[in-house]
């Protein structure tokens, strides 16, 4: 199965660069099947590829100023043998075809502090549609998840996510809702 992965270059790694290509394993280096990484209005650049889940991949950026960059975000870096380079490197988790049936009863997870509507979907496609069911995956599992669908989703911090869910799928209502304002930081 195959996944989308969204790869940004910062503004500041981009400087004075107005175009560039992602070149790496998945397109076997080859240039003139490269990815072109589209300018955003705040200077950075993205790209989107559709990667083969379950496997893992070295890649790097080249920029129109004749730079090869790396993606400071990657999950890891590797040396080049015979070359004073690293390449970036992604593990594109395995995901299990959502096997969810329309007609089967799915929460509103968006009532879980830190969870909106993208990653709703993302836990739904991942078969986590109810309460009961995110109480009892593992910090681990969430993070791959979130990190599969690129890097907009690193920054959430799914820590409480399971809590949260149990004191839903409990329907403790007041509880999940003092747990929430405390992680708000009281407000």
């Amino acid at each position: 199965m195959s996944t989308k992965v969204t790869f940004t270059l910062p503004a500041d790694v981009v400087a004075d660069a107005t175009s560039g290509i992602i070149l790496g394993e998945f397109n076997n280096w080859d240039n003139t099947n490269a990815t072109s990484l589209k300018k955003q209005k705040d200077g950075s650049m993205k790209a989107t590829l559709t990667l083969d889940s379950g496997r893992t991949y070295q890649y790097r950026y080249l920029l129109n100023d004749g730079r090869w960059v790396n993606d400071h975000t990657a999950d890891n870096f590797v040396h080049v043998q015979g070359y004073y380079i690293e390449n970036c490197v992604i593990t594109v988790p395995e995901i299990i075809e959502n096997i969810i049936p329309d007609n089967i009863k799915k929460d509103d997870l968006t009532k879980i502090e830190g969870i909106g509507k993208k990653i709703a979907e993302l836990l739904i496609t991942a078969d986590i549609a109810t309460f009961e069911v995110l109480s009892t995956i593992t910090q681990k599992r969430l993070r791959s998840i979130l990190d599969a669908a690129g890097n907009k989703f690193k920054m959430h911090n799914p820590v409480s996510w399971p809590r949260q869910s149990k004191l839903a799928a409990a329907g403790k209502w007041p509880e999940l809702k003092k747990l929430q304002t405390d992680l708000k930081g009281g407000k």
